[in-house]
């Protein structure tokens, strides 16, 4: 049954990912979404040309200094949020789909927020640790901040909301398909280092960290392809000549992927994380990622360029560093559906981080 399952969903991707780029017209989503309020976006048709050299020249990294980037704070600028800081909003009646428990709010006067709660939801913890260690090693990601809300006008269901989290997108036009929205892992084989997209090494080293932190759904509306160029015109089918492919959810990491993404162990689950190797191949350089029913990346190969990029990457991470990240993203707090609790410290995740680091630098690949 499992075997069928997991072959009708391929089906149906592979099919999904074929109309994507052979589609002769996408919607532009003009996101207007910088650090502070959020604005209505505005979509317009962009043909299927320009989608594709969007990604041809897509960025994935940009340096940073590792070891200056302060975890525990986070990105700073207009709209951060100190950590586990109290926020008064009032409820905002609001559709945000997805399964998470979530709801939006407004910080008068129009800084309405994306805050998702509850202690027993991992995506809680799990969203500000691994898009802060993305953003600590260069890779994009959404700006994510622990905090605790008090909601006026919430309704009764909505409790436990002194563990919760807010999103900051990072400003820009996402690039959406009719029938994909973001990119699709696969896809990043389509950027060309010799358009002046991002070299293969650093595209390597981005799914081995996907792996490294197991995420496990890897739906194409989990990414975002993101036109970053100031000076580009939104008028339909305007090209843009600056554009980033992101991780954009974060939300299922720190545990073991699996077949449905069943939160209690994908998300902060620590003995299903320290248990999954990070080689499903080591002499083939197969990396261990198995595939969920919506995920469109799984046991990806990496090269050697590849993983020693991110291997120099985590080697500067220090452990005040990682005592840090975990401790912001209150992981020892997670409790599970059952109401019971793993009872894990920071002590513990720095030394399974610290375990599964070394599988990736002790390593060498083929090239």
């Amino acid at each position: 049954m499992v075997n069928f399952l997991r072959s009708e969903s391929r089906m149906v991707r592979h099919i999904a990912s074929g109309i994507a780029l052979t589609a002769t017209t996408f919607l532009l989503a003009c996101a207007h979404l910088g650090f502070g309020a959020s604005q209505a976006s505005k979509k317009h048709l962009v043909t299927a040309e320009v989608r594709r050299d969007a990604i041809r020249h897509a960025q994935v990294w940009t340096p940073t200094s590792v070891t200056s980037m302060n975890l525990k704070a986070g990105p700073g600028g207009s709209g951060a949020l100190a950590p586990n800081q109290s926020v008064t909003c009032n409820y905002l009646n609001k559709n945000l789909g997805g399964h998470s428990p979530k709801f939006a709010c407004v910080i008068p006067p129009d800084d309405e927020l994306k805050v998702k709660y509850g202690r027993e939801n991992g995506e809680v913890f799990a969203e500000v640790a691994a898009s802060r260690l993305f953003w600590a090693l260069g890779f994009y990601a959404e700006r994510m901040y622990p905090i605790r809300v008090v909601c006026r006008g919430c309704p009764s269901n909505i409790k436990d909301t002194e563990f919760a989290s807010i999103q900051r997108k990072i400003p820009g036009r996402d690039l959406e398909g009719a029938e994909v929205v973001g990119w699709a892992w696969p896809e990043l084989d389509l950027v060309d280092s010799a358009a002046g997209g991002a070299p293969t090494a650093q595209r390597d080293a981005l799914k081995l960290l996907a792996v490294f932190i197991q995420h496990t759904d890897s739906k194409p509306e989990q990414q975002r392809l993101i036109c970053v160029d100031k000076e580009a015109k939104s008028n339909d089918g305007a090209p843009c000549a600056e554009t980033i492919m992101m991780v954009h959810d974060l939300g299922q990491t720190f545990g073991s992927a699996n077949l449905f993404n069943r939160t209690a162990v994908s998300s902060v689950n620590l003995s299903e994380w320290s248990h999954m190797s990070i080689w499903k191949d080591p002499q083939r350089c197969v990396a261990n990622l198995p595939q969920s029913q919506t995920g469109t990346l799984e046991n990806p190969v990496i090269r050697e360029a590849g993983r020693k990029f991110l291997a120099d990457l985590l080697a500067q991470l220090t452990d005040h560093q990682l005592h840090d990240l975990f401790d912001v993203a209150r992981f020892p707090e997670r409790t599970m559906s059952n109401g019971s609790r793993e009872l894990t410290t920071v002590d513990d995740w720095v030394a399974a981080f610290a375990q599964k680091r070394d599988e990736i630098v002790n390593h060498t690949c083929p090239n």
